[in-house]
Protein backbone atom coordinates (compact mmCIF):
# COMPACT_ATOMS: atom_id res chain seq x y z
CA UNK A 1 0.00 0.00 0.00
CA UNK A 2 1.11 3.17 -1.13
CA UNK A 3 -0.04 6.33 0.83
CA UNK A 4 -0.21 10.03 -0.32
CA UNK A 5 2.91 11.55 1.70
CA UNK A 6 1.34 15.12 1.90
CA UNK A 7 -1.91 13.99 3.15
CA UNK A 8 -0.43 11.57 5.29
CA UNK A 9 1.85 14.32 7.15
CA UNK A 10 -1.18 17.02 7.30
CA UNK A 11 -3.37 13.95 8.96
CA UNK A 12 -0.11 13.79 11.14
CA UNK A 13 -0.04 16.69 12.40
CA UNK A 14 -3.95 17.32 13.52
CA UNK A 15 -3.40 14.37 15.33
CA UNK A 16 -0.21 15.77 17.00
CA UNK A 17 -2.10 19.05 17.76
CA UNK A 18 -5.61 16.82 18.95
CA UNK A 19 -2.94 14.71 21.84
CA UNK A 20 -1.27 18.15 22.62
CA UNK A 21 -4.36 19.60 23.55
CA UNK A 22 -5.28 16.52 25.48
CA UNK A 23 -1.81 16.89 27.40
CA UNK A 24 -3.03 20.69 28.23
CA UNK A 25 -6.47 19.84 29.37
CA UNK A 26 -4.29 17.51 32.06
CA UNK A 27 -1.90 20.12 32.59
CA UNK A 28 -4.50 22.78 33.54
CA UNK A 29 -6.18 20.24 36.09
CA UNK A 30 -3.13 19.62 37.39
CA UNK A 31 -2.77 23.55 37.93
CA UNK A 32 0.56 23.52 35.55
CA UNK A 33 -0.14 26.72 34.24
CA UNK A 34 2.96 27.59 32.46
CA UNK A 35 3.38 24.26 30.68
CA UNK A 36 -0.62 24.90 30.06
CA UNK A 37 0.15 27.47 28.16
CA UNK A 38 3.36 26.34 25.93
CA UNK A 39 1.70 22.57 25.13
CA UNK A 40 -1.31 24.70 23.96
CA UNK A 41 0.91 27.06 21.77
CA UNK A 42 2.18 24.10 20.79
CA UNK A 43 -0.97 22.21 19.71
CA UNK A 44 -1.95 25.69 18.00
CA UNK A 45 1.78 25.25 15.86
CA UNK A 46 0.82 21.91 14.98
CA UNK A 47 -2.95 22.57 13.88
CA UNK A 48 -1.42 25.95 11.98
CA UNK A 49 1.33 23.23 10.09
CA UNK A 50 -1.53 21.17 9.18
CA UNK A 51 -3.68 23.78 7.80
CA UNK A 52 -0.70 25.37 5.36
CA UNK A 53 0.18 22.01 4.21
CA UNK A 54 -3.59 21.46 3.45
CA UNK A 55 -4.27 24.71 2.26
CA UNK A 56 -1.08 24.33 0.18
CA UNK A 57 -2.19 21.16 -1.55
CA UNK A 58 -5.56 21.82 -1.91
CA UNK A 59 -4.79 25.42 -3.98
CA UNK A 60 -2.16 23.83 -6.11
CA UNK A 61 -2.50 20.29 -5.93
CA UNK A 62 -6.16 19.69 -5.03
CA UNK A 63 -8.80 17.96 -3.58
CA UNK A 64 -9.17 13.79 -3.81
CA UNK A 65 -12.47 12.73 -4.44
CA UNK A 66 -13.86 9.90 -3.11
CA UNK A 67 -12.86 6.41 -4.72
CA UNK A 68 -14.75 4.10 -3.06
CA UNK A 69 -18.71 2.88 -4.05
CA UNK A 70 -20.56 5.36 -5.85
CA UNK A 71 -23.72 3.65 -3.08
CA UNK A 72 -21.83 4.71 -0.07
CA UNK A 73 -20.76 8.43 -1.77
CA UNK A 74 -23.29 10.44 -0.09
CA UNK A 75 -22.79 8.84 2.99
CA UNK A 76 -18.68 9.93 2.78
CA UNK A 77 -20.35 13.59 1.15
CA UNK A 78 -22.25 14.15 4.23
CA UNK A 79 -19.46 13.24 6.81
CA UNK A 80 -16.99 15.62 4.98
CA UNK A 81 -19.44 18.27 5.42
CA UNK A 82 -19.98 17.14 9.38
CA UNK A 83 -16.11 17.29 9.58
CA UNK A 84 -15.02 20.35 7.37
CA UNK A 85 -18.51 22.36 9.70
CA UNK A 86 -16.52 20.71 12.98
CA UNK A 87 -12.87 22.53 11.93
CA UNK A 88 -13.88 25.31 10.64
CA UNK A 89 -15.95 25.77 14.30
CA UNK A 90 -12.71 24.16 16.08
CA UNK A 91 -10.51 26.82 14.31
CA UNK A 92 -12.31 29.76 15.32
CA UNK A 93 -13.08 28.58 18.49
CA UNK A 94 -9.76 27.73 19.22
CA UNK A 95 -8.78 30.87 17.91
CA UNK A 96 -11.19 32.92 20.12
CA UNK A 97 -10.14 30.39 23.57
CA UNK A 98 -6.05 30.79 22.96
CA UNK A 99 -6.65 34.90 22.88
CA UNK A 100 -8.65 34.84 26.05
CA UNK A 101 -5.88 32.89 27.41
CA UNK A 102 -3.05 35.33 26.62
CA UNK A 103 -5.30 38.33 27.41
CA UNK A 104 -5.61 36.45 30.77
CA UNK A 105 -9.58 36.89 30.50
CA UNK A 106 -9.32 33.78 32.61
CA UNK A 107 -13.41 33.86 32.85
CA UNK A 108 -14.04 33.42 29.37
CA UNK A 109 -10.92 31.48 28.74
CA UNK A 110 -11.97 28.79 30.99
CA UNK A 111 -16.00 27.99 29.82
CA UNK A 112 -14.41 28.15 26.17
CA UNK A 113 -11.39 25.53 26.72
CA UNK A 114 -13.10 22.15 27.53
CA UNK A 115 -16.02 23.18 24.67
CA UNK A 116 -13.10 23.91 22.38
CA UNK A 117 -10.78 20.73 23.51
CA UNK A 118 -14.37 18.71 22.94
CA UNK A 119 -14.93 19.86 19.31
CA UNK A 120 -11.10 19.40 18.19
CA UNK A 121 -11.25 16.19 19.69
CA UNK A 122 -14.15 15.43 16.92
CA UNK A 123 -12.61 17.44 14.26
CA UNK A 124 -9.22 15.43 14.62
CA UNK A 125 -11.45 11.92 15.29
CA UNK A 126 -13.47 12.63 11.24
CA UNK A 127 -10.17 14.19 9.89
CA UNK A 128 -8.61 10.65 10.60
CA UNK A 129 -11.28 9.00 9.19
CA UNK A 130 -11.61 11.11 6.03
CA UNK A 131 -8.31 10.33 5.39
CA UNK A 132 -8.93 6.90 5.84
CA UNK A 133 -11.60 6.83 3.69
CA UNK A 134 -10.01 8.40 0.84
CA UNK A 135 -6.60 6.58 1.35
CA UNK A 136 -6.61 3.74 3.18
CA UNK A 137 -10.28 2.09 2.43
CA UNK A 138 -10.55 3.27 -0.84
CA UNK A 139 -8.06 4.16 -3.82
CA UNK A 140 -8.73 7.79 -3.94
CA UNK A 141 -10.48 9.33 -6.80
CA UNK A 142 -9.52 12.19 -9.04
CA UNK A 143 -7.40 15.26 -8.12
CA UNK A 144 -8.23 18.95 -9.21
CA UNK A 145 -6.52 21.42 -7.93
CA UNK A 146 -8.56 24.97 -7.39
CA UNK A 147 -6.12 27.07 -9.61
CA UNK A 148 -6.47 24.27 -12.90
CA UNK A 149 -10.44 24.04 -11.77
CA UNK A 150 -10.75 28.15 -12.08
CA UNK A 151 -7.92 29.02 -14.59
CA UNK A 152 -9.06 26.04 -16.45
CA UNK A 153 -5.48 24.75 -17.15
Amino acid sequence: MSLPILPTISTTFIVLSAITVAVGWVQIKQRKIETHKKTMFLAAIFALIFFIIYASRTIFIGNTAFGGPDDLKIFYTIFLIFHITLATTGAVFGIVTLLTGYKNNLVKHRKLGPITSIIWFFTAITGVAVYFLLYVLYKGGETTSVIKAILGF
